[in-house]
Protein backbone atom coordinates (compact mmCIF):
# COMPACT_ATOMS: atom_id res chain seq x y z
CA UNK A 1 0.00 0.00 0.00
CA UNK A 2 1.17 3.49 -0.66
CA UNK A 3 1.74 6.06 2.04
CA UNK A 4 -1.64 7.69 1.50
CA UNK A 5 -3.57 4.47 2.08
CA UNK A 6 -5.93 4.19 5.03
CA UNK A 7 -6.39 1.04 7.06
CA UNK A 8 -9.80 0.36 8.55
CA UNK A 9 -9.69 1.03 12.28
CA UNK A 10 -13.22 0.12 13.33
CA UNK A 11 -15.97 -1.72 11.40
CA UNK A 12 -18.64 0.86 12.29
CA UNK A 13 -16.49 3.85 11.31
CA UNK A 14 -18.86 6.08 9.26
CA UNK A 15 -16.01 8.08 7.65
CA UNK A 16 -15.52 5.49 4.90
CA UNK A 17 -17.99 4.41 2.21
CA UNK A 18 -16.32 1.04 1.60
CA UNK A 19 -13.39 -1.15 2.49
CA UNK A 20 -11.48 -3.31 0.03
CA UNK A 21 -9.80 -6.65 0.70
CA UNK A 22 -7.38 -8.19 -1.81
CA UNK A 23 -7.27 -11.98 -2.04
CA UNK A 24 -5.10 -14.54 -3.79
CA UNK A 25 -7.17 -17.69 -3.99
CA UNK A 26 -8.27 -18.38 -0.37
CA UNK A 27 -5.73 -16.08 1.30
CA UNK A 28 -6.24 -12.42 2.05
CA UNK A 29 -3.12 -10.43 1.22
CA UNK A 30 -2.45 -7.24 3.15
CA UNK A 31 -4.85 -5.29 5.31
CA UNK A 32 -8.30 -3.94 4.62
CA UNK A 33 -8.12 -0.71 2.65
CA UNK A 34 -10.59 1.91 3.88
CA UNK A 35 -11.94 4.32 1.25
CA UNK A 36 -13.01 7.88 2.10
CA UNK A 37 -12.44 9.62 -1.25
CA UNK A 38 -15.20 9.44 -3.92
CA UNK A 39 -13.02 7.30 -6.20
CA UNK A 40 -10.22 4.80 -5.80
CA UNK A 41 -7.74 3.37 -8.29
CA UNK A 42 -6.80 -0.24 -7.58
CA UNK A 43 -3.85 -1.32 -9.70
CA UNK A 44 -0.75 -3.45 -9.95
CA UNK A 45 1.35 -1.13 -12.04
CA UNK A 46 0.31 2.46 -12.68
CA UNK A 47 3.08 5.01 -13.27
CA UNK A 48 2.69 7.75 -10.68
CA UNK A 49 -0.48 6.01 -9.54
CA UNK A 50 -2.37 7.12 -6.49
CA UNK A 51 -4.52 4.61 -4.64
CA UNK A 52 -4.34 0.94 -3.69
CA UNK A 53 -1.24 -0.57 -5.30
CA UNK A 54 -1.49 -4.37 -5.29
CA UNK A 55 2.08 -4.62 -6.59
CA UNK A 56 3.41 -3.29 -3.27
CA UNK A 57 1.70 -5.98 -1.19
CA UNK A 58 3.87 -8.82 0.05
CA UNK A 59 2.44 -12.12 -1.09
CA UNK A 60 3.67 -15.51 0.02
CA UNK A 61 1.84 -17.16 -2.87
CA UNK A 62 4.35 -18.66 -5.29
CA UNK A 63 1.75 -20.14 -7.63
CA UNK A 64 2.68 -19.49 -11.27
CA UNK A 65 -0.97 -18.76 -12.10
CA UNK A 66 -1.24 -16.14 -9.33
CA UNK A 67 2.01 -14.50 -10.47
CA UNK A 68 0.83 -14.50 -14.10
CA UNK A 69 -2.56 -12.96 -13.26
CA UNK A 70 -0.97 -10.38 -10.92
CA UNK A 71 1.24 -9.21 -13.78
CA UNK A 72 -1.84 -8.79 -16.01
CA UNK A 73 -3.74 -6.52 -13.59
CA UNK A 74 -1.78 -3.52 -14.89
CA UNK A 75 -3.81 -0.30 -14.53
CA UNK A 76 -6.53 -2.33 -12.80
CA UNK A 77 -9.86 -0.76 -11.98
CA UNK A 78 -11.36 2.45 -10.70
CA UNK A 79 -14.15 2.36 -8.12
CA UNK A 80 -16.26 5.52 -8.14
CA UNK A 81 -19.05 6.41 -5.74
CA UNK A 82 -21.77 8.30 -7.63
CA UNK A 83 -25.22 9.49 -6.54
CA UNK A 84 -26.86 6.43 -8.14
CA UNK A 85 -24.40 3.83 -6.84
CA UNK A 86 -20.87 2.59 -7.29
CA UNK A 87 -19.36 2.21 -10.74
CA UNK A 88 -16.38 0.05 -11.67
CA UNK A 89 -14.31 1.06 -14.68
CA UNK A 90 -11.98 -1.60 -16.11
CA UNK A 91 -8.67 0.14 -16.87
CA UNK A 92 -6.84 -3.16 -17.36
CA UNK A 93 -6.01 -4.80 -20.69
CA UNK A 94 -7.91 -7.92 -19.61
CA UNK A 95 -11.51 -8.56 -18.54
CA UNK A 96 -12.69 -8.39 -14.96
CA UNK A 97 -15.57 -10.37 -13.48
CA UNK A 98 -18.10 -8.97 -11.00
CA UNK A 99 -20.74 -10.50 -8.74
CA UNK A 100 -23.18 -8.23 -6.90
CA UNK A 101 -26.64 -8.72 -5.43
CA UNK A 102 -27.79 -5.50 -7.09
CA UNK A 103 -26.81 -6.58 -10.62
CA UNK A 104 -29.34 -9.38 -10.82
CA UNK A 105 -33.04 -10.07 -10.49
CA UNK A 106 -33.88 -10.09 -6.75
CA UNK A 107 -35.92 -13.29 -7.24
CA UNK A 108 -32.94 -15.16 -8.72
CA UNK A 109 -31.73 -18.19 -6.77
CA UNK A 110 -28.09 -17.61 -7.70
CA UNK A 111 -26.24 -14.45 -8.60
CA UNK A 112 -24.60 -14.26 -11.99
CA UNK A 113 -21.00 -13.26 -12.58
CA UNK A 114 -20.77 -10.40 -15.08
CA UNK A 115 -17.81 -10.03 -17.43
CA UNK A 116 -16.57 -6.47 -18.00
CA UNK A 117 -14.22 -5.97 -20.94
CA UNK A 118 -11.25 -3.58 -20.93
CA UNK A 119 -12.29 0.05 -21.30
CA UNK A 120 -15.86 -0.59 -20.15
CA UNK A 121 -17.65 0.16 -16.89
CA UNK A 122 -20.58 -1.27 -14.95
CA UNK A 123 -22.75 -0.01 -12.13
CA UNK A 124 -21.61 -2.71 -9.71
CA UNK A 125 -23.61 -1.54 -6.71
CA UNK A 126 -26.94 0.25 -6.46
CA UNK A 127 -27.66 1.65 -2.97
CA UNK A 128 -31.40 2.02 -3.55
CA UNK A 129 -31.74 -1.55 -4.81
CA UNK A 130 -29.60 -2.87 -1.94
CA UNK A 131 -31.82 -1.19 0.63
CA UNK A 132 -34.95 -2.52 -1.09
CA UNK A 133 -33.52 -6.05 -0.82
CA UNK A 134 -33.14 -5.81 2.94
CA UNK A 135 -35.95 -6.29 5.41
CA UNK A 136 -36.72 -2.70 6.50
CA UNK A 137 -37.90 -3.52 10.04
CA UNK A 138 -35.19 -6.05 10.77
CA UNK A 139 -33.14 -4.66 13.66
CA UNK A 140 -30.79 -7.66 13.41
CA UNK A 141 -29.93 -6.66 9.82
CA UNK A 142 -28.58 -3.30 10.94
CA UNK A 143 -26.27 -4.99 13.46
CA UNK A 144 -24.65 -7.53 11.15
CA UNK A 145 -22.82 -7.59 7.82
CA UNK A 146 -25.00 -8.58 4.88
CA UNK A 147 -23.80 -10.02 1.60
CA UNK A 148 -26.02 -7.57 -0.28
CA UNK A 149 -23.52 -4.86 0.62
CA UNK A 150 -20.57 -6.78 -0.81
CA UNK A 151 -19.23 -6.95 -4.36
CA UNK A 152 -16.68 -9.50 -5.54
CA UNK A 153 -14.33 -8.66 -8.43
CA UNK A 154 -11.90 -11.08 -10.06
CA UNK A 155 -9.06 -10.03 -12.34
CA UNK A 156 -8.60 -11.95 -15.62
CA UNK A 157 -10.26 -15.22 -14.52
CA UNK A 158 -14.01 -15.78 -14.15
CA UNK A 159 -15.94 -18.12 -11.88
CA UNK A 160 -19.43 -19.50 -11.50
CA UNK A 161 -21.78 -21.59 -13.64
CA UNK A 162 -19.97 -20.96 -16.93
CA UNK A 163 -16.44 -21.59 -15.66
CA UNK A 164 -14.37 -24.44 -14.23
CA UNK A 165 -13.88 -22.34 -11.09
CA UNK A 166 -17.17 -22.52 -9.20
CA UNK A 167 -16.17 -20.18 -6.36
CA UNK A 168 -14.32 -16.89 -6.34
CA UNK A 169 -11.89 -18.32 -3.78
CA UNK A 170 -10.57 -20.49 -6.63
CA UNK A 171 -9.64 -17.37 -8.65
CA UNK A 172 -5.98 -16.33 -8.54
CA UNK A 173 -6.49 -12.61 -7.78
CA UNK A 174 -9.67 -10.99 -6.57
CA UNK A 175 -11.19 -8.20 -4.52
CA UNK A 176 -13.94 -8.06 -1.98
CA UNK A 177 -15.54 -4.63 -1.69
CA UNK A 178 -17.66 -4.16 1.43
CA UNK A 179 -19.94 -1.11 1.49
CA UNK A 180 -20.81 0.82 4.61
CA UNK A 181 -24.55 0.35 5.05
CA UNK A 182 -24.96 3.11 7.59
Amino acid sequence: MQANSQVLQEPGDPSHWCVVAYWEEKTRVGRLYSVQEPSLDIFYDLPQGNGFCLGQLNSDNKSQLVQKVRSKIGYGIQLTKEVDGVWVYNRSSYPIFIKSATLDNPDSRTLLVHKVFPGFSIKAFDYEKAYSLQRPNDHEFMQQPWTGFTVQISFVKGWGQCYTRQFISSCPCWLEVIFNNR
